[in-house]
């Protein structure tokens, strides 16, 4: 069976939900024994998501080849249970950037290089690229909304690709949005109709509709759909909101989504399992608990900054039974307030990562009260960082103990790029990007949770604990649980005579899915609802 192509489009405005109604596809297309991945096309210039602030894009997701990704690569990722690559994700910077690098080299003959056919190609070269990675189907996300001028070349590489591989082996979905006016007391088709009319203008006709609405569409608004939008009754899928996003691929299944497209592609699978999903969706839905954990960081206005680690707390919570309720504290606002009284409930601190000194003494403030009341405490990167020199200071005695990131002529750089000039080729730069091996010491909290002596963990970061320096911390009680075994560079510390305190260098959200819940979340909050309950901090919900 030939590799099936399906295109996801979105239209009448932004944040429809296109990354979840892929990875939901995705999701029951997999449970029908299929092998699926997914892919993201981006509209933006940058090449890659790398360098963009996080109150632009969000968080910035790693792969285990070491690619900067868009988040939406995190909900494959988490509902597939796959791993994503480089290939997964493409901007237009990244193909723009190709072309004019093959214009270089001579590659076009000394041809005009034009949008159409130079451009159009290199996308539908990126999409036929991971299609020969032998799936069965490969999901194209298109970002954007279709009527963008950014858009309009994937929307022509689409058209041209489903010509070049066959009308049978490709699909074109098309997420919009059906409102509701409370004046009018009525469900609107009208941007509906409008958004497919902009999307066929550009040669590219709807095979199944997906239609966000805050209410559910009768016989009588999916057949208007259907009737103005050239499309059968039967592809008309209704997209109401969740108790959850991870409730929608059983929305999606209970309309017959995954039905329609496995009938209009052809596509042989088995009979549907998921109980496993269901069962997790319930858990989360109904937990026994709940318990509050702060979230310490520079971005928490906007939660999209850390959405792995949401997600990471929400398979981790399922795993106990209870619900985490993330209490966003900003970075900023602690430093020289009353500690105490901002994290008063809380029953566990994750110092968040990032980069760059804004917010830091906050976050060292966070770091040394939940280690001075026995708080359960998770560092992540620069969160383990912040755990370090904090030790350094206020129990080691180096009181001006930092970062080299932060002051460059501290005394004491506990926090400092370990590297030499063969790393740096390799590693692009001072950054350590990707996959990386962790050696684990057996009776550590780490390895407990992990119950193993190796682990592979995706790293974000330039700043390592100097080796030079951390005979001191060793001597004042701090443990080296996990160390790269290559380099000899911290992976995690942990602390004696504490319930729970534990950092690591790299980003273990980035590996959190359904089907396998992050060991250290699962163990951070198992401990965070001891604590909650020896001081009464646990709410229960049923």
């Amino acid at each position: 069976m030939s590799t099936k192509y399906i295109f996801v489009t979105g239209g009448v405005t932004s944040s429809l939900g296109k990354g979840i109604i892929c990875a939901s596809l995705g999701r029951l297309l997999v449970a029908r024994g299929l092998k699926v991945t997914v892919q993201k096309l981006d509209p933006y210039i940058n090449v890659d998501p790398g360098t963009m602030n996080p109150y632009e894009h969000g968080e910035v997701y790693v792969t285990d080849d070491g690619a900067e990704t868009d988040l939406d690569l995190g909900h494959y990722e988490r509902f597939l249970d796959i791993k994503t690559s480089q290939k997964n994700n493409v901007t237009t910077g990244r193909v723009y950037n190709d072309v004019i690098s093959k214009e270089r080299q001579g590659a076009y003959l000394g041809k005009t290089v034009q949008v159409i056919p130079h451009i159009t190609d290199e996308i539908q070269s990126h999409v036929l690229k991971l299609g020969q990675g032998d799936y069965d189907v490969v999901i194209v996300e298109i970002g954007g909304t279709v009527g963008d001028i950014e858009s309009l070349p994937y929307i022509e590489a689409v058209r041209q690709l489903r010509y070049n591989v066959g009308r049978k082996n490709t699909l074109s979905i098309h997420l919009t949005l059906v409102p509701y006016l409370a004046a009018a007391g009525e469900l609107k088709t009208k941007p509906t109709q409008h958004s497919v009319k902009t999307l066929s203008e550009s040669g590219l006709q709807p095979d199944i509709l997906v239609c966000r609405s805050e209410h559910p569409l009768d016989h009588s608004i999916r057949s208007k759909v259907a009737r103005f939008c050239n499309v059968d009754l039967e592809d008309v899928i209704s997209s109401l909101d969740a108790r959850t996003i991870y409730e929608v691929p059983l929305l999606m299944k209970e309309e017959g989504l995954d039905q329609r497209v496995i009938e209009k592609l052809g596509l042989e699978t088995c009979d549907m399992d998921l109980t496993s999903w269901t069962n997790f969706v319930d858990k989360v839905c109904n937990p026994s608990t709940e318990v509050k954990i702060a979230l310490v960081g520079k971005y928490v206005e906007h939660h999209d900054s850390y959405k792995s680690i949401v997600e990471a707390f929400i398979h981790a919570g399922a795993v106990n039974d209870c619900k985490v309720e993330v209490v966003w504290v900003q970075s900023d606002e602690i430093h020289g307030k009353d500690v105490a009284n901002i994290l008063e409930g809380v029953a566990g601190v994750l110092v968040a990562p990032g980069f760059g000194g804004r917010g830091i003494e906050g976050k060292l403030d966070a770091v040394k009260f939940a280690r001075e009341n026995n708080i359960p405490f998770f560092g992540i990167c620069l969160g383990m960082q912040c755990a370090v020199i904090e030790f350094a200071r206020n129990v080691c005695g180096w009181s001006d103990a930092n970062s080299a990131e932060f002051d460059g002529s501290t005394e004491y750089p506990i926090i400092d790029i370990m590297h030499d000039q063969k790393d740096i080729e390799n590693m692009g730069g001072t950054m350590r990007l990707g996959k990386y091996a962790c050696k684990l010491v057996e009776g550590s909290k780490a390895y407990d949770a992990y119950n193993t002596n190796i682990v592979e963990e995706r790293h974000r970061h330039r700043y390592e604990v100097n080796n030079n320096l951390r005979y001191k911390l060793t001597e004042n009680g701090m443990k080296f649980v996990g160390m790269n075994p290559e380099r000899d560079l911290v992976e995690i510390v942990e602390l004696e005579n504490h319930p729970w305190f534990v950092g690591v260098q790299f980003h273990p959200e980035l590996r959190s899915t359904v089907n396998h819940p992050q060991p250290l979340f699962v163990a951070f909050v198992k401990a965070a609802l001891q604590y909650a309950n020896q001081n009464g901090l646990d709410k229960a919900l049923s």
